[in-house]
């Protein structure tokens, strides 16, 4: 069964502290970041740290994946060996433009264990551009998810995104697309005002509307939020039981369409049904 990714909490290699807090985190994923929250002079350090950190465990059911530096840069290949020697399950590559740069990935895990996958970065004009493209290398490859970095994109762009967000709108959309159409998971951006409570659950509300599956996190506040928002409600719950029983009915167990109180239900809406109480 796929995994569920509603919450993906970053966390700085460098602080020793909140790697350790995370193990009492609800999150579904863990973002060990060597990259943007990491100076220039802690890179090794924070390597390090994060290597120990994932070896020592307790991180329980937590998806553990390693934000590694950018590649061209002098640390990414060491950044890579490290995520595979300490069991990490999948890497975030980051500023990924083309799906050559997937390719590079693949090949640097080419010794790794098959189960270990490939997150892709999509925040820079070129990558919205190549994102079908992209998303494309999960077929046959390791690509799993695909996340979104509004801040760069806004920062490269000049747009002033805004509350609602509506000059990121059609790239967002982009993103859900090439995601969906091969399979992948797809990560709205962070929200960077983590006191703002209102605002953060607007815009989860926004992404699952979008199709995300969950959202990129820089506090552990809003873990919480984010599970809930991009969970199933209890309605939604309740709802699918009541497809799922209506198709277990003999009378309709060749039926395509169904009337159920007064909506037609289509056997695709089953599937959703299925899926969302899995």
């Amino acid at each position: 069964m796929p995994r569920t990714r509603r919450s993906a909490l970053f966390m700085p290699g460098s602080n020793a502290r909140a790697l350790e807090k995370a193990r009492g985190i609800a999150c579904d994923t863990i973002l060990f970041d060597l990259e943007d929250s990491v100076a220039i002079e802690q890179k090794a350090m924070a390597r390090d740290q994060v290597a120990a950190a994932i070896r020592a465990g307790g991180y329980g059911a937590r998806e553990l994946v390693v934000r590694v530096n950018p590649l061209g840069s002098a640390m990414v290949a060491e950044d890579i060996r490290m995520a595979v020697a300490a069991g990490a399950h999948a890497v975030l590559l980051p500023k990924t433009e083309s799906a050559a740069d997937v390719v590079a990935v693949e090949q640097a895990l080419t010794a790794a264990p098959p189960s270990i996958g490939i997150f892709a970065m999509v925040e820079t004009p070129r990558a919205i551009l190549a994102v079908a493209e992209i998303a494309a290398r999960a077929e046959g490859g390791r690509l799993q998810a695909l996340a979104v970095g509004p801040n760069d994109l806004a920062k490269m762009t000049g747009v002033r995104a805004g509350a609602g967000r509506a000059p990121l709108l059609s790239w967002l959309s982009q993103v859900v697309l090439a995601a969906k159409a091969y399979g992948l998971s797809a990560l709205d951006g962070v929200y960077n005002n983590f006191n703002d409570d209102a605002g953060f659950a607007a815009e989860c509300r926004q992404g699952r509307a979008m199709g995300f599956d969950g959202k990129t996190l820089i506090h552990p506040r809003q873990v919480d939020p984010a599970n809930a928002l991009f969970g199933a409600s209890e309605e939604e719950l309740a709802w699918a039981r009541k497809v799922v029983a209506a198709f277990d009915q003999p009378a309709n167990a060749s039926a395509n369409v169904i009337n159920l109180d007064g909506q037609m239900v289509e056997r695709l809406h089953l599937d959703q049904a299925r899926a969302l109480l899995e």
